[in-house]
C-alpha cells in the first residue's frame, strides 16, 4: 500500500491533525495524495461521524477501506483520536486491522412526469414535509400497502444508521452484522382522526419501502439523505432499499461493537 488520500472538515483541529498525519506517512515512504483518484488505496477521514459520511459521498462511495480519526463530539465510527496517530500509521504498515463492510441504501425518488432522482447513502433516509406542518404519508412494504400516516416523517435506517438519528426516535440498536431496513415514524399522530403506528418496523433487503404524499394533501417534501438536504415538489413515491453496493469501514482488530454501543451510549 502506498497511496493515501487525507479527507477532513476543514476545522483548525482537523487540518492540524491532518498535517501531523501526512508529515508521518511520508517519514513512512507513503504518498499522500491531495484528491481520491482510482489509485487510492486508503483513506483516512479527519472529522466526525458526519464528516465520514461526507467523505465517502465525495469520494464516490469506493470499496476503498476508511479509517476515522475523531476530532468531532460522538465518533461512533471512528477508531482514532489525533493522540493516536502513531498507532493508526503503524497499523497502515502492518495491516493488523478488520474491515467492516456495510450495504448503502438506495433512494429512488420519483416526481410526477416520470422523471427519477436517485441516492445513496450509509445510514438513513428521511421523508418529511414542511418543517412547520403535520406531513401525511402512504406507508406501503413491498406490494402490501400499510397505512395512512400522518406525523413529522419517516425515517428508514440501515444497519449503521440504528444507532444515529433512529436511535434518538425511539428506533432500535441493530448489529451491523444484521442487514436490514427499519422504519421508524417521526413525532407520530394518534386521536380519532389520525391513527399511525408508534413503534419501528424491522424489513428484509429486497423487500422495497415505498413512500407516497397521501392524496388530498401537499406532494412536496424534504428527503434528508445522511443528513443532506433535498427539496422536491409533486412527489409520487419515494423507493428505498438495500443495496449490494458496500462501504468498507477500519476497525481495529480488537473491535467489538457492542462495547462501543456501551461505551457511547450507556
Amino acid at each position: 500500500m502506498k497511496n493515501i488520500f487525507i479527507y477532513t472538515n476543514k476545522s483548525e483541529a482537523s487540518e492540524s491533525c491532518a498535517r501531523d498525519l501526512a508529515e508521518k506517512l511520508k517519514a513512512e515512504n507513503f504518498t499522500v495524495q491531495s484528491e481520491f483518484s482510482d489509485s487510492t488505496e486508503f483513506v483516512c477521514v479527519v472529522g466526525g461521524d458526519g464528516t465520514l459520511m461526507h467523505a465517502m459521498r465525495d469520494c464516490g462511495y469506493p470499496a476503498t477501506p476508511f479509517v476515522g480519526i475523531n476530532t468531532g463530539h460522538l465518533g461512533f465510527y471512528q477508531e482514532f483520536h489525533p493522540q493516536d496517530l502513531d498507532e493508526l500509521v503503524g497499523i497502515i504498515i502492518s495491516g493488523d486491522y478488520n474491515v467492516q463492510s456495510h450495504r448503502l441504501l438506495t433512494a429512488d425518488v420519483k416526481l410526477a412526469g416520470g422523471d427519477v432522482r436517485s441516492y445513496q447513502a450509509l445510514t438513513d433516509v428521511v421523508f418529511r414535509g414542511s418543517m412547520s406542518k403535520v406531513t401525511h404519508l402512504r406507508l406501503a412494504i413491498g406490494d402490501s400497502f400499510i397505512e395512512n400516516f400522518s406525523g413529522d416523517g419517516i425515517i428508514v435506517a440501515s444497519s449503521a444508521g440504528s444507532t444515529a438519528y433512529n436511535y434518538s426516535l425511539g428506533g432500535s440498536i441493530v448489529d451491523p452484522r444484521v442487514s436490514l431496513l427499519q422504519i421508524t415514524p417521526i413525532a407520530p399522530m394518534n386521536n380519532k382522526t389520525f391513527r399511525s403506528f408508534t413503534s419501528s418496523l424491522l424489513v428484509p433487503p429486497g423487500l422495497d419501502v415505498h413512500i407516497y404524499p397521501e392524496a388530498g394533501f401537499t406532494k412536496s417534501g424534504y428527503l434528508i439523505v445522511d443528513g443532506e438536504e433535498y427539496f422536491f415538489e409533486d412527489v409520487e413515491d419515494v423507493a428505498i432499499d438495500l443495496s449490494e453496493q458496500t462501504v468498507n469501514i477500519v476497525r481495529l482488530a480488537g473491535y467489538d461493537f457492542w462495547a462501543k454501543v456501551k461505551s457511547k451510549f450507556l
